[in-house]
């Protein structure tokens, strides 16, 4: 994710988040709809070195879907983000 795409990820930012996983001869592709809650760097439990506290971070993003559902999204390089 770019540095201009993590300053737009501010609270209240109406946003549409697609994510893939991918599969041997397939993808599983998800679409979310939701506000910015709250995006930041979170470590995990797991430890990897030479890391920021010996830590891995991962980029995660709040949102807040239409019906009331809070969701928490883990960012990685499949995930696409686009600003309604």
């Amino acid at each position: 994710m770019t540095d201009l795409m993590r300053e737009k990820l501010l609270p209240g930012v109406r946003v549409r988040v697609t994510q893939q996983i991918a599969a041997r001869h397939y993808a599983l592709t998800s679409e979310i709809r939701g506000t910015v809650v709250e995006y930041k760097q979170k470590s995990t439990g797991s430890w990897y070195a030479h890391s920021k506290n010996d830590k891995l971070w991962l980029d995660r993003l709040l949102i807040k879907k239409d019906d009331g559902e809070l969701t928490t999204l883990n960012l990685d390089e499949f995930t696409r983000i686009t600003v309604e």
